[in-house]
């Protein structure tokens, strides 16, 4: 007599860790996926929103007779047809570009720097204007300037808040002004920016001696990567021979 085979247990331990080895495997694949997509997508999404926002706010002000639809109908459209509707992303920033060109190009001439000290010297005469343009005039100068001075060129730690705790910091300048001549140290003066984690860019301004200072072997860009990441990214060492320092206690015991 042929005897049955025995019942399979539904709750059998092997099963079920090959069942949540499948399931893991996936989730894994799902993350990799996720960390491949999500970049590339953000950064797509943020330049396309921005170009559309550039072209929102452009646009309106180009006049009706070269707006992208009139144009496109008036050389490419049938009269006797339906108008050909035009929505084409970035022609908003193609016109602020050769506009920014066409005002740079402008002022560096004789008139147009005349226009522009006779504008500035009007707006000086606005109590509220005058504040407000002055700081945004500082702003654009120093970020958009092609000087070497007015960039951020090298990544540093600093104790912060108090001695013993590191933080990433960016160096801005040497010390200048009333500043640099009213702080008491022993060495030159240094100003460094110290940025926010996640968002870097809401941070912390610092006067700090230059023997306090770290330089980093690391990039700008990457220093900011780890900021902006919260440590979860970070960027390879450029110098991984480098001699550890010594702590501070074991340096007084030598």
């Amino acid at each position: 007599m042929k005897s049955s085979p025995p019942e399979q247990n539904p709750l059998n331990p092997k099963k079920a860790r090959k069942r949540l080895g499948w399931l893991a495997g996936l989730r894994s694949s799902f993350l990799t996926g996720l960390v491949v997509i999500a970049p590339i997508g953000m950064t797509v999404w943020l330049i396309w929103t921005a170009i559309g926002w550039v072209d929102g706010f452009v646009l309106p002000f180009v006049p009706d007779p070269y707006q992208p639809d009139v144009l496109v109908n008036r050389f490419f459209g049938d009269p006797d047809g339906e108008p050909i509707k035009v929505n084409v992303r970035g022609v908003g920033v193609v016109v602020f570009l050769l506009f920014t060109i066409l005002v740079g190009w402008v002022a560096k001439g004789f008139i147009g720097r005349s226009l522009l000290r006779w504008a500035e010297a009007a707006v000086e005469g606005v109590p509220v204007v005058r504040s407000v343009y002055a700081g945004l005039k500082q702003i654009a100068e120093t970020v958009f300037s092609q000087s070497n001075d007015a960039k951020f060129d090298k990544a540093c730690l600093v104790q912060y808040p108090r001695t013993g705790i590191w933080a990433i910091a960016f160096v801005s300048t040497q010390t200048k002004g009333e500043v640099n001549r009213k702080v008491p140290r022993d060495d030159a003066l240094v100003s460094i920016f110290l940025p926010t984690t996640p968002n870097p860019t809401s941070g912390f301004l610092l006067f700090v001696p230059e023997a306090d200072v770290i330089y980093l072997d690391m990039t700008v860009e990457d220093a900011a990567k780890l900021v902006i990441s919260a440590g979860l990214v970070n960027p390879p060492d450029r110098n991984p021979n480098d001699p550890v320092p010594l702590p501070i206690r074991e340096k007084r015991d030598a």
